[in-house]
């Protein structure tokens, strides 16, 4: 039986893989976030700005992802 060589970066798989927990980060943020609102709309103000802050921090984990899924490997 013959076996097909793989040859190549598989870094562009790692960093799709490295988002999927990112954007349901955010997305439950920003769900959370409107829920808050949707029962106390006097703090729409103060929420807002701490989904921004809940938002960037997640985002930081898919900008970290991108810096290491193209850092090369020794083989």
């Amino acid at each position: 039986m013959d076996y097909a060589e793989l040859t190549g970066s598989i870094a562009p798989v790692a960093y799709g893989l490295a988002t999927i927990g990112p954007a349901i980060g955010v997305g439950i943020v920003v769900g959370k976030t409107v829920e808050s609102v949707a029962r106390q709309p006097e703090l729409q103000g103060r929420l807002t700005g701490l989904m921004f802050l809940g938002i960037a921090f997640t985002e930081a984990l898919a900008f970290i992802a991108i810096a290491v899924a193209f850092i090369p490997f020794p083989s």
